[in-house]
């Protein structure tokens, strides 16, 4: 047994606790990254429409409990070795009453539908009118703020739900929500109160003048004790470590040391920026239901319509600028629905024990004599994929998408060519983050990625030959679970500082280069189309005929 096996046999372990949209997964860690046991349990996710999502704060701590005890149970380890835990999850509004009962948020009256998800758009006017304002602190959010963040969500729950409103003792976002459960501690994460609640970490404070401006003077004046007092870096230990009560419904040992959390995509960037280089060349790429892209820099650089400057909300000392994608993996699973032959690839996908878009992959594959070649398959297709509005580097949650180029076609390989178009389109959106992050001043060399919907090879390639940027893969079978183990490392002591964490357990596995003879000129002009047809749809809606001739009377 060498070394490193011994140490992973008898030495410290880390718990890495990860809350996505529909499910919770719980990761045993050894001090070099690997992996010893993961396991998942599935979320409730109510939708009311398409602008409406909600969860169960009960829900998702029973779910990451079972989860805890299954990974422990499958690692056969004493839970004693467990040294550390850290949590993260989506960007989602818990909405708690006192003593921490769940208040509802839902039109249902229902108490235990108390988080109001990332995803849910029922804020976009509040998040017009605050944008209305100016206020100087949006010059931190992308000089935009987004529905998806806490703010709007919160003046949406007073103007339209006055009683929850009141009935609420604290607003959380999920992931301090989580480490309060585990610890009992009411501290914030500079990352989520940063990126999603207008926090200004650089100066340590929030700002008064825009919770008086915007119609929630009330927290101010309660000097902020429904949102966040105490506001500490990601990895610092919490409270007196596991209460009681979590270790006992955990199945770990009191006082263990919990972490102060991160945004789930923030957690994916810790687990990656890491393995090559320095974190500020490298950009974070987790791509899921939805994406994000983290970049950092030693600076800060303002973005129009890309979220931040944020100070120390990833990587300790450096600032943070986050991009992305509302819809990604979702937004391929709706491009797919629409197709007539969608119910015979599904059958066929079902019966190889595959998901749909792993299947298309598949055939893509093997329809063309490279992974850089696939894009051939999609001549004349072309998709703006934001069936969710633009994230950045618009920050538009009007737009809609995009798919010029359909014919009569109802076959299985037109659907590939399809899944391929909307492959691409995804590469170009996250190409034109890059390239307007780069320049305002941030400028990567390289993208890491992580997240479910970025796993197969040919997706890899695909965003790799899109953005024109080698895109890099790390060991780690689920790098965001392991983002949050290296915050259990943290808070155990066992690492002086997150950048020596993140370079003792994350390790690059492979790199996709992009063609740049055989599918450069392709991805050039398929670029142009995508920027055209972004453009026509803003126009359409804005109804700007700028240039286009009238119809004859």
């Amino acid at each position: 047994m060498t070394e490193d096996q011994s140490e992973g046999a008898s030495g410290a372990l880390f718990l890495g606790v990860d809350v996505g949209s529909g499910s919770a997964r719980a990761g045993i860690f050894d001090a070099a990254g690997r992996m010893l046991a993961s396991a998942k349990r599935d979320i409730t996710l109510w939708r009311e429409g398409a602008e409406i999502a909600e969860q169960s704060s009960d829900d998702i701590w029973s779910a990451v409990c079972a989860s805890v005890r299954e990974a422990v149970g499958k690692a056969g380890i004493d839970p004693a070795r467990v040294a550390g835990i850290g949590f993260d999850a989506t960007c989602s509004l818990v909405v708690l009453g006192e003593g921490g009962a769940p208040v509802s948020v839902s039109a249902s009256g229902d108490d235990a539908r108390n988080i109001i998800v990332w995803m849910d758009h029922r804020a976009v006017r509040q998040a017009e009118r605050i944008n209305a304002m100016g206020h100087p602190v949006l010059r931190y959010v992308g000089g935009v703020i987004s529905p998806e963040m806490e703010t709007p969500k919160i003046l949406w729950l007073k103007e339209n739900m006055p009683q929850s409103y009141g009935r609420a003792w604290q607003f959380m976002d999920l992931a301090d929500f989580l480490t309060w459960r585990a610890s009992g501690d009411l501290a914030r994460s500079t990352c989520t109160v940063t990126c999603k609640w207008t926090y200004l970490a650089h100066e340590s404070r929030w700002d008064p003048d825009y919770f008086r401006r915007i119609g929630l003077a009330e927290l101010a004046d309660e000097d902020f004790a429904r949102i966040g007092q105490q506001v500490v870096a990601p990895g610092t230990p919490l409270g007196q470590g596991m209460t009681v009560e979590a270790a006992a419904e955990l199945g770990l040992r009191p006082g263990t040391p919990v972490a102060a959390g991160l945004i789930d995509a923030h957690a994916g960037g810790i687990g990656t920026v890491g393995v090559e280089g320095r974190p500020q060349d490298n950009l974070a790429y987790v791509f899921g239901t939805s994406s994000c892209t983290m970049t950092s820099t030693d600076e800060p650089v303002f973005v129009p319509g890309v979220w931040g400057p944020y100070y120390q909300a990833m990587v300790p000392g450096l600032w943070l600028n986050e991009g992305g994608q509302s819809a990604t993996g979702a937004a391929i699973d709706q491009l797919l629905s629409f197709h007539p032959a969608v119910a015979e690839a599904r059958e066929a996908a079902d019966k190889a024990g595959q998901p749909l878009p792993v299947w298309l992959a598949e055939q893509a594959s093997a329809a063309t004599p490279s992974l850089s070649a696939a894009i051939d398959l999609a001549e004349g297709l072309h998709v703006v994929p934001e069936f969710l509005g633009n994230r950045a580097p618009f920050a538009d949650p009007h737009a809609r998408a995009m798919i010029a180029g359909l014919g009569m076609e109802r076959d299985v390989d037109n659907l590939v060519a399809l899944y391929i178009a909307g492959i691409g389109g995804i590469g170009y959106g996250l190409r034109q983050i890059i390239e307007t992050q780069e320049q305002a001043g941030a400028r990567v060399r390289r993208i890491v990625i992580s997240g479910g919907a970025g796993e197969l090879d040919i997706v890899r390639q695909l965003l790799a030959d899109a953005v024109n940027m080698p895109v890099m893969t790390v060991t780690a079978e689920q790098p965001v679970l392991l983002g949050s183990a290296i915050l259990g490392a943290l808070a155990a002591g066992h690492f002086p500082d997150m950048p020596q964490a993140m370079r003792a357990m994350s390790h690059m596995s492979r790199e996709y280069r992009p063609d740049q003879a055989g599918a450069r000129q392709a991805h050039e002009d398929r670029y142009r189309a995508f920027r055209c047809l972004q453009e026509a749809g803003r126009r359409i809606r804005q109804k700007d005929w700028s240039g286009v001739p009238r119809p004859s009377a």
